[in-house]
């Protein structure tokens, strides 16, 4: 089950610790150059997990990209040789890249484990295909409805269903609770 095309021998993840910001370009600074830079032998895959994120400002619904591990990139490489000593010339040429701090580790990065890539490519597989509102919410909170129907009205939340992106609300119409169902972005915290 591997992603790339053909696995590189000796290949690890490595987490790097980037820039606030500058992880995108660090990322594909690295993919560009490590051919020109003949590294391919070195460098195999280069990961930024992200996830879409939806948020309602003045009525209208926007997405962004949001990343899963701000100042964070993931690189799948052989770092060290057969001898255990750390190969300089992949080395220098990631440690050197714009936007890179180094490796998480310092000088002597260790791997990540098996299981911690797999939950990074887990959480990075839940996200696809799925908008997660940038605010939580929980059940039995007061919030305002900002859109539809019932704007302007305050309600308690009854349900959460995180994967279609529904609440299920409580409003009071004229004395009575009457259950309706929202969209995350429907609706706003109401702030103390």
């Amino acid at each position: 089950m591997s992603s790339a095309p053909s696995s590189l021998p000796g290949a690890q993840w490595f987490a790097l610790h980037t820039l606030s910001g500058q992880e995108g370009k660090v990322k594909t600074y690295i993919e560009k150059f490590k051919a020109a830079e003949e590294l391919d032998d070195y460098i195999q895959e280069v990961l930024l997990p992200t996830e879409v994120v939806s948020e309602v400002k003045s009525g209208k619904k926007s997405t962004k990209v949001r990343k899963l591990y701000p100042g964070y990139v993931f690189i799948q490489m052989r770092l060290y040789g057969e001898d255990k000593k750390i190969i300089n010339k992949p080395w220098y040429f990631v440690k050197e890249t714009t936007g890179v701090i180094g490796f998480v580790g310092g000088d002597n990065p260790a791997a990540l484990r098996q299981s911690e890539i797999d939950e990074i490519k887990a959480r990075i597989e839940a996200a696809k295909g799925t908008e997660v509102p940038k605010v939580q919410y929980a059940v039995g909170e007061e919030v305002k409805i900002t859109d539809g129907a019932f704007a302007n009205l305050t309600g308690r939340i009854d349900e959460i269903d995180p994967d279609r992106g529904k609440l299920k609300i409580s409003v009071s119409i004229f004395g009575r609770f009457t259950p309706v169902e929202l969209e995350y972005w429907q609706v706003q915290r109401i702030t103390e």
